[in-house]
């Protein structure tokens, strides 16, 4: 079996690769991420586990011997498989793709899948295993027992600063798939009373009934979409929902702290389960489209960009940017902080980290992959006008078709007819400049679903459905990410405030929620009030940042394996941390120290500062004295941050180094996990139980009652 995969991996990539004919068939990135995927989960993760990880399960993992209902509880694996990837999949793995399409779809395809095997996963299933050996302690807390007080210092506070910069973005996303969309914003807010609905279902009325309010929960979502459709066609439903990006942004970040101060049963549970059925769902239902339309790709192996540094879409060079603008499709620091944060704690046996770790990141991966054959199959001219900012394409139809048609790529050929033929098709007023990349997958997804299922009349509620889709996947990430900030701030404080660490005391949760919300919040507004399109300046900052903070996870686990004495296998950590410390170093450099004020957040700042200076009321796509200034202001922000981030990183790396290098001139074991304590449980490690854990399972439940393990939730 192994054999006939391996062959059609190989004749997919072979085709992905070397085929230089006008188009390529978009089947072949199914059948390379698929085949690809389960091989190195099969094989490669299998050598992790053996090489590093060493599971053994007659060891109580911190759910069990730690059980207190509320935080720790043993969950079913695949249960938790479904928590663990709604947390950890946000904006990242539909909008990084999206954006990297500009170069090209060849690149971006060999990072996604390459990447997540050597890297990502690598990185998730491990920082899962040792925070779980540790009875679930914080990357942060980790950082501090293994690299001393300068490191585990350093490594909290970027950790914290990130956390602010990946929540702004993945809201920023939000808001600009819904600005001026009362469709989109009607279906997406009653998203929440929905969840709302679920909660109190399934707590009060028909507790335990997890498919009968599965079932209800999809209805009403379906409802959702129809009724937003016919909403929006109304006088007072457009003008009731027709809102700008800031009054959204507004809403979101009121949300952001509601959410994260609400009992998780009430909204982000139920939210977190429906959303884990919608994302698989889709991505799955867009993977057999794929392989029955057969849509073929209009981007290139390598655009015109590749070479460049002047991208509409994002500036900067393919090496570092592109390693940087897929982000979280194939190596993101965010996951670390979730695989420290709720998941390991929760962990009921554990072989069953590689299956959740491992396998969690190669799902968000292939929903990467999804996300780029979208984007590579719609027609690049379109693709430009619409992920291109305002400032360039002049926002309006007949300006956006002129200025791509000027860019002179080969094989494009956009009019104002397309585009506004395009809006109607799906039911928004325009598609120019919708950048944040969640419209494009809207747009890339309606196309293929319309061809399967619908055809052009339907392509509306396929393209609102990918909205919701997406909203829901990346709120659930904005819930996660801020609930995780606020425990790893209620921590921090915790050292001066020891009333801060009991996280059930209300104020001061509800002081560091209002903290945290407060900084991503004032991010996003900057983002959404930037003359030069906030997602194209602010991106490359999130995904360094992104990457930076998976530089210190792995640092930390470096440590932690050298520590174990485990090195034949230090390598496997090495070379994932070695290649990211290199691209998030030289990135950062440029986005500091590049004269081009295209790509250096200081050239920028220097350019719009001389010119106000000058006396000058515009200057490029700041038409005004405020937007000049604004600017000037965030570009300092901004430039200010890649400085500090960059700071905090190589700080960690460097103290994890010299851990690395006493752990091996030394003979001593050093392992800061929690005492050995024998398990009375039993469960599967896998999605499927194998034939000798049936077995055991049956052995195991002829024990005596007092015997018998208490059942996951």
């Amino acid at each position: 079996m192994w054999a006939v995969i391996a062959l059609i991996g190989g004749v997919a990539w072979t085709m992905l690769a070397l085929h230089r004919g006008e188009t390529i068939n978009a089947i072949w990135f199914v059948f390379a991420a698929v085949a690809t995927f389960l091989i190195g989960y099969r094989f490669y993760s299998k050598y992790v586990e053996r090489t590093i990880v060493r599971p053994d399960d007659t060891r109580a993992t911190p759910a069990e011997y730690r059980a207190d209902g509320r935080d720790y509880v043993a969950t079913d694996r695949r249960v938790l498989y479904g928590h663990h990837f709604a947390a950890i999949a946000g904006a990242g793995p539909l909008v990084g793709p999206v954006l990297a399409a500009q170069m090209g779809y060849l690149p971006g395809t060999v990072w996604i899948i390459v990447g997540v095997i050597l890297a990502g996963a690598v990185q998730d299933y491990l920082v899962l295993f040792f925070s779980m050996r540790r009875g679930g302690r914080s990357l942060g807390q980790m950082a501090r027992d293994e690299l001393g007080r300068v490191g585990g210092t350093a490594a909290i506070i970027a950790t914290l600063l990130i956390m602010v910069i990946i929540t702004a973005i993945l809201a920023l996303v939000v808001v600009n798939a819904l600005g001026e969309s009362p469709w989109g914003v009607f279906s997406v807010a009653m998203t929440i009373p929905i969840a709302l609905f679920m909660g109190v279902y399934l707590r009060w009325l028909r507790p335990g009934r997890i498919a009968e309010v599965s079932l209800i929960g999809f209805v009403l979502l379906m409802a959702a979409i129809i009724g937003g459709g016919w909403i929006a066609e109304t006088e007072w439903g457009a003008a009731m929902f027709t809102l700008d990006r800031t009054t959204i942004a507004w809403g979101i970040i009121v949300y952001g702290f509601v959410a994260a101060v609400l009992p998780v049963w009430l909204l982000l549970a139920p939210r977190d389960y429906l959303s884990t059925f919608m994302k698989i769902g889709v991505i799955a239902g867009l993977a057999v489209a794929i392989v029955i339309v057969q849509p073929r790709v209009s981007a290139p192996a390598f655009s015109e960009f590749a070479g460049g540094q002047t991208g509409p879409v994002w500036p900067g060079s393919l090496f570092p940017f592109l390693f940087v603008t897929i982000a979280c499709g194939a190596l993101s620091g965010f996951h670390a902080l979730i695989s420290s944060g709720t998941t390991p704690k929760m962990v009921e046996k554990e072989r069953q980290t590689r299956f959740i770790g491992y396998g969690g990141m190669l799902m968000e991966a292939f929903v990467a992959v999804m996300a780029l054959v979208a984007a590579v199959t719609l027609d690049r001219g379109i693709y430009f006008a619409m992920n291109s900012p305002a400032a360039l394409t002049g926002g309006t139809p007949e300006s956006a078709a002129t200025w791509v048609m000027s860019l002179g790529l080969a094989g494009v050929d956009v009019s104002a007819q397309d585009l506004t033929g395009l809006a109607a098709l799906v039911g928004e007023e325009s598609v120019v400049s919708r950048t944040g990349g969640a419209p494009t997958l809207a747009v890339g997804l309606s196309m293929i679903m319309g061809q399967l299922i619908g055809g052009e009349s339907l392509m509306g509620f396929w393209y609102h459905f990918a909205i919701m889709f997406e909203a829901l996947f990346i709120l659930t990430a904005v819930d996660a990410g801020t609930r995780v900030a606020r425990f790893m701030l209620q921590d921090s404080l915790g050292n001066v405030i020891p009333k801060f660490r009991d996280h059930q005391w209300k104020p001061g949760a509800w002081l560091a929620t209002a903290v945290m919300v407060a900084a991503w919040g004032a991010v996003l507004i900057m983002g959404v009030t930037d003359p030069l399109g906030g997602i194209n300046t602010l991106f490359p900052l999130f995904g360094i940042a992104n990457q930076l903070l998976a530089s210190i996870a792995l640092a930390v686990v470096l440590a932690i394996v050298a520590k174990r004495r485990h090195f034949g296998g230090l390598w496997i950590v090495a070379l994932p941390l070695a290649f990211i410390t290199v691209v998030t170093t030289v990135a950062s450099f440029h986005k500091i120290f590049s004269p081009v004020p295209a790509v250096g957040y200081w050239a920028q700042h220097t350019a719009f500062k001389d010119a106000l200076a000058a006396g000058q009321t515009s200057f490029g796509a700041a038409k005004s004295v405020p937007a000049m200034e604004a600017v000037v202001r965030n570009t300092f922000i901004q430039g200010t941050l890649s400085v500090v981030f960059l700071t905090l990183a190589l700080i960690v790396i460097t103290t994890s180094v010299l851990a690395t290098v006493r752990a091996f001139r030394g003979t001593e074991v050093i392992d800061h996990q929690d005492p050995y304590v024998p398990s009375r449980r039993f469960a599967p490690a896998g999605l499927f139980a194998t034939a000798e854990e049936k077995e055991l399972q049956r052995q195991w439940d002829a024990l005596p009652a007092d015997r018998q393990p208490v059942r996951g939730h």
